[in-house]
């Protein structure tokens, strides 16, 4: 009898120990975790969003070996036999059925340690998406469509607006209580189920086909921005345009050896203070001539041809989509996602507006297709210098995604890949990993020497991935997924922006290609 209870007084300690240092564990990482700190890990090589996923999940079994030993109130743990903490029983739902804590809380309130953003910066995020250098563009947009262009961009900042809201409503589906529960994560997995079940998979490549058009156009915007800014900033060097564009191209090709995004996010937030500095700079030029804006060019007719390539620019500036669901769940209060859409659209719309009307005002018809290109030469040098560097330092972004993609559909897709992993065991990139990547740079290149039309590039990326991410793709989601619940005005809605996102995406996809077939002719010519 002695033994029996020294031997339960003996567990019941060794519990006790145990779970006391367990929290001083859980206590001092999250402490580290909140001072900018990472778990430890053995390869040198992880990304920044690989080691917080790492100290997250490090985080989240120690919680769990609490919540385990506290729940089974001390018996067998001295043994081994409490369950080992995994965060996947939180996050995944493949763990055993949830159980309250000791102090009323449940563990998925507990657990939940990983950092969530405010509404705040989920908006700052928006901005930075819909408020880039692609704005440079839009007084060349009203060159072509007078007022009826200045109505456009504000047409555009409703609809995208909208539509990010539907978007986000095709996450979410009654459970028998009749709340919402998110049972979606991300714009693939909303198109995957729009498609099921005799398709599955069918929606989610539609949108990655989509997504990687995005992505590479963008790329090669930045490569012709580039080019264009930094000739038409030195016109007297006997450099020409494409010269230039090759230059940027190998000050870009250490994007190929890219693992992680962690050194060049830190220059994020530089570059769009810069920017930011730079619009101030052209409108108070702009300001400065104030006296002679030519208010009687701004007029109600439209360039039939060139008008619908001024639409595909309008909406590429605008999209912002394709990350809404993954900003949408990592906020703190995801329902203030709709007041911050709105606002977030109705201050782009305003900036935009005031921005593309007052540079065309200031120039008129000899405005261009890169706004900073009519600045003198003086103040243009130092101006374009400023937006090659933020095109530069901005590239890698839709690079490395574009390149995540690329690699996780043919070549990480389990036994399925058409091609062999691009990583070796020890986390090296191997020989064709790295010859995707060179040559998804060079194919940046090539586009940029033969095409380099600002404008026209940019309308054909609005007009075929922007128009479809953002006005038919969520129209037709909404209307599927949830088309039982909607009220007879949102169904118009819906039907409404896909007709007319459609007829303008045709239109200028149209247009866009003869401009693009015309010039790629001349420069081959050439």
């Amino acid at each position: 009898m002695a033994t029996l209870i020294r031997g339960k007084l003996s567990n019941k300690l060794t519990n006790a120990a145990n779970a006391v240092s367990n929290k001083s564990q859980a206590k001092v990482s999250g402490m580290f975790a909140r001072m900018g700190f990472q778990a430890a890990t053995d390869e040198e090589a992880l990304g920044f969003a690989a080691c917080d996923d790492l100290d997250y999940d490090h985080r989240q079994g120690m919680q769990m070996d609490i919540l385990t030993s506290d729940e089974v109130g001390g018996e067998g743990s001295g043994d081994g036999d409490a369950m080992e903490g995994d965060s996947h029983y939180q996050r995944d739902g493949t763990g055993p059925p949830n159980s309250a804590s000791k102090d009323g809380g449940s563990p998925n309130e507990l657990a939940e340690v990983k950092p969530k953003i405010t509404a705040w910066e989920a908006g700052w995020n928006v901005t930075n998406a819909i408020q880039g250098m692609f704005v440079l563009g839009l007084p060349y947009a009203i060159l072509h469509g007078g007022y009826l262009g200045l109505f456009l961009i504000i047409f555009a900042a409703v609809v995208c607006c909208y539509t990010g809201k539907i978007l986000i409503a095709c996450l979410y589906e009654e459970d028998e209580d009749g709340q919402l529960v998110r049972v979606r994560d991300s714009y693939v997995d909303i198109a995957n189920a729009c498609c099921a079940p005799r398709f599955p998979a069918l929606g989610g490549h539609i949108v990655n086909v989509a997504q990687i058009i995005e992505l590479v156009m963008t790329c090669i915007l930045y490569v012709v921005v580039s080019g264009n800014l930094m000739y038409n900033s030195f016109p007297n060097m006997p450099i020409s345009q494409k010269s230039w564009a090759i230059i940027a191209t190998a000050a870009l090709l250490p994007c190929a050896f890219l693992k992680n995004l962690k050194a060049v996010s830190k220059f994020s937030l530089l570059c769009t203070m810069a920017h930011f500095v730079i619009n101030v700079l052209v409108i108070a030029y702009c300001l400065s001539r104030a006296r002679d804006w030519a208010w009687d060019k701004v007029k109600f007719y439209i360039d039939v041809k060139k008008f619908p390539i001024s639409i595909g620019i309008i909406v590429f500036s605008y999209t912002s989509q394709i990350f809404l669901p993954s900003l949408e769940g990592n906020m703190q209060k995801p329902s203030e996602f709709h007041c911050m859409m709105k606002w977030t659209h109705i201050a782009a719309c305003i900036l935009k507006g005031l921005f593309a009307l007052v540079a065309y005002l200031t120039w008129a018809d000899e405005t261009k297709e890169v706004i900073t290109d009519n600045l003198p030469p003086g103040i243009r040098a130092v101006v374009n210098l400023f937006l090659v560097a933020k095109a530069l330092l901005s590239y890698p972004l839709p690079f490395f995604a574009a390149v995540e993609v690329l690699e996780k559909t043919f070549f990480q897709d389990g036994g399925r890949a058409f091609f062999p992993d691009c990583y070796g065991g020890d986390g090296r990139l191997k020989s064709w990993g790295l010859t995707l990547r060179c040559s998804l740079v060079v194919f940046t290149l090539l586009m940029a020497i033969y095409v380099p039309h600002f404008a026209l590039l940019m309308g054909l990326t609005g007009s075929l991935t922007g128009a479809g991410l953002c006005f038919l793709l969520p129209s037709i989601f909404h209307l599927k997924l949830l088309w039982r619940k909607l009220l007879w005005h949102q169904v118009f809605f819906d039907v409404s922006i896909f007709v007319i996102g459609g007829i303008c995406s045709i239109s200028g996809f149209i247009h866009s290609m003869e401009g693009l077939i015309e010039a790629f002719k001349y420069n081959i010519e050439e």
